[in-house]
């Protein structure tokens, strides 16, 4: 990572039960144990499950801060595993679609981290809500998870198209998740890289790596623990690990697209 600006990026899939979060958590771990500060944002903000994965129970949550003036400090929440999280709310839905004016009261909130944080991880939902589109459109980088199952390849290329024809978005990053091998997780990118060739001009996608389905991914969630603390040398936490190498090693994006972004006014004027 270039400089001392944070680098954010958000986890985010056309399609639930892809294990977005799962790698999120694991992927937080991992930076957070290359002495770096992570803060991972619990976007999926009327069916939070990120604190539920690690075993906590924070006392405030984002729902706070939009409706009872609490602080960011009051809400960022450490965890024993070196990283802290911004915990959503489960069953609201009041936070299902923010107003305009709750979009910037993030952003004005979350610049309190600016110097204090490496990596900014926003866990979104699932979708093309307005939700997931605003947070995909508030960070630098974008790692697309998808897994071997065909609803999930046109559900990352439906989320693609939006960003890329709504909005303007032309780089992915592309995780393949839950696949028996590197070959299957390269067979499925270039499906959808094919597409995305053929029906969206201007995209570029670059393969960020895979991990393959392992039952130790199962046991780390019901014993509401990290895999990667858990079972670090089981192969999927040895691939979450090379994943997150990678992904410190991705420059931070200087140039402001039209979108306002997470540090934004840093970004402005550097």
């Amino acid at each position: 990572m270039s400089g001392d600006f944070p680098l954010v990026f958000s986890v985010t899939s056309g399609k639930g039960g892809v294990g977005k979060t799962n790698l999120s958590v694991n992927l937080a771990l991992c930076l957070a144990r290359k002495n770096k500060k992570v803060v991972l944002i619990d976007a999926d903000l009327g069916l939070a499950n990120v604190d539920v994965l690690l075993g906590l129970t924070p006392a405030k949550n984002l729902f706070h801060l939009f409706h009872d003036g609490a602080s960011l400090g009051e809400i960022l929440f450490p965890t024993p595993y070196g990283f802290s999280i911004l915990p959503a709310s489960s069953g609201v839905s009041d936070m299902l679609t923010l107003s305009s004016g709750q979009k910037l009261e993030l952003l004005e909130a979350v610049d309190e981290l600016e110097d204090h944080v490496d990596y900014l991880i926003v866990d979104t939902g699932a979708g093309i809500n307005d939700n997931v589109l605003y947070f995909n459109l508030a960070v630098q980088e974008r790692l697309v998870v998808l897994t071997p199952e065909p609803t999930s390849l046109t559900d990352a290329y439906a989320l693609i198209k939006v960003l890329k024809l709504t909005h303007g978005v032309e780089h992915f990053k592309v995780c393949v998740n839950m696949v028996p091998d590197v070959k299957m997780a390269k067979e499925i990118f270039a499906r959808l890289h094919q597409a995305c060739d053929t029906f969206l001009s201007g995209v570029s996608l670059d393969f960020a790596g895979f991990v393959p389905r392992d039952p130790a991914m199962r046991k780390s969630v019901l014993a509401q623990k990290p895999l990667c603390e858990t079972q670090p040398d089981s192969p999927a936490a040895r691939a979450i690990d090379q994943l997150a190498t990678t992904i410190s090693q991705w420059e931070v994006a200087r140039q402001l697209d039209g979108n306002i972004k997470f540090f934004w006014k840093k970004l402005l004027f550097c």
